[in-house]
């Protein structure tokens, strides 16, 4: 009863990580620009990826009789990393944008971009 249980939560978690990994995938590839293309990455992929290490997590010890905390400490690292690469990522993009290096029409911040001294990027005084 209880390896029905497991293999039926395993089951629904894998389905659920794809789901979430071929939507992230999806909007990757089909969003216009590279401010957009962050949220497939970043929240999509992500939750994909940390359900099939939840899936993971939980078959091991019921079936292989062991528990091991690798995927629990990969999904951790994961969920701390992605958001702040996303934030590095986009923080150089709008300082691309600024200096008129990769203007894509699709962003919708070419006109009303705030002064630089009021963005967290930029400090006083830097050009």
């Amino acid at each position: 009863m209880m390896e029905t249980i497991a293999e039926i939560l395993v089951a629904f978690l894998i389905l659920l990580g794809g789901a979430f990994a071929l939507i992230g995938s999806w909007g990757l590839f089909r969003l216009p620009s590279l401010m957009t293309r962050l949220h497939g990455p970043t929240k999509a992929t992500t939750l994909g990826v940390g359900g099939i290490l939840l899936a993971s997590v939980v078959y091991f010890p019921v079936f292989g009789g062991r528990f091991s905390a690798h995927e629990l400490l990969i999904t951790i690292f994961l969920f701390i990393a992605a958001p702040i690469t996303a934030n590095m990522v986009a923080k150089a993009h709008l300082h691309r944008q600024t200096h008129d290096i990769d203007p894509n029409p699709a962003d919708d911040i070419q006109e009303g971009l705030p002064e630089k001294d009021r963005w967290a990027t930029f400090w006083k005084g830097d050009a």
